[in-house]
């Protein structure tokens, strides 16, 4: 199946065209744990309130990191951290750059968490509608064999403009479409971190079809994950797609 014949079909199994042009934003209600909070001396996300913006590489987690401030992401541009009253107390510009510091690989402050959890979950909840922005180059490979069933395969080359774990992901999809498994390699975090990101749980949001539950397990070899441990645990209590300006 040509690449954008099976695009067509996998945003419709989500949602479809009309419903993502008339979204302006996901609000969500999220938790998320796993061994890279351990390694990066992050406390674990508990019920935290975010907005990823439907059509520009924005995000916010709010009362984080610590209530009343709110955390943002703007692209590759900036992060920062903003109080009640709209000023400006934390700001970092070009922050994928700060990762290359040795002190990056046993912690991280808040602003490197502010860009990666916001880049990271912002792709996520947009996927795959992420696919209508322009810039993206697209690549159908032979399905695999899952169990009983199989899996169509589709690699994906990010566009410069998007902050992502890596410019070339796979994405893997059911026989309804609906996205089950997603690899990268998680730049910031280091050339070696090869990952696969299960998606499990889907329920249905107003018209958006989402995985609820995320588990991501590290790859050594190949295309095949090991059994754990679990990187990261990501879990979507709540979901919301708006189409006006009335955000959280």
């Amino acid at each position: 199946m040509k690449p954008h014949d099976a695009i067509k079909k996998i945003i419709e199994a989500h949602g479809g065209e009309d419903f993502w042009h008339g979204t302006k934003a996901l609000e969500a209600e999220i938790s998320a744990s796993g061994l890279l909070f351990t390694f990066k001396r992050r406390p674990v996300l508990d019920h935290v309130k975010v907005t990823a913006y439907a059509h520009e590489p924005r995000f916010v987690f709010h009362d984080f990191p610590s209530p009343g401030l709110t955390g943002e992401l703007v692209g590759d541009e900036e992060v920062r951290v903003v109080s009640k009253n709209g000023e400006v107390v934390q700001k970092r510009n070009n922050p994928r750059s700060h990762f290359k510091g040795l002190g990056r690989l046993f912690s991280w402050d808040d602003l490197d968490f502010i860009y990666f959890g916001g880049y990271a979950t912002s792709n996520y909840l947009v996927a795959p509608f992420i696919f209508l922005r322009p810039g993206f180059h697209f690549e159908a490979l032979d399905p695999i064999k899952v169990s009983s069933t199989s899996w169509f395969r589709l690699k994906v080359t990010m566009p410069d403009d998007l902050p992502a774990h890596s410019r070339e992901q796979m994405f893997y999809f059911d026989e309804k479409w609906q996205l089950q498994r997603l690899d990268y390699v998680a730049e910031v975090v280091g050339g070696w971190a090869h990952a696969a990101h299960f998606c499990e749980n889907y329920q249905d949001f107003n018209g958006f079809k989402a995985p609820t539950r995320r588990r991501v397990r590290p790859i050594l070899w190949a295309d095949k994950p090991l059994p754990g441990p679990t990187l990261i645990a990501l879990d979507i209590h709540a979901l919301r797609p708006v189409s006006d300006s009335m955000l959280i």
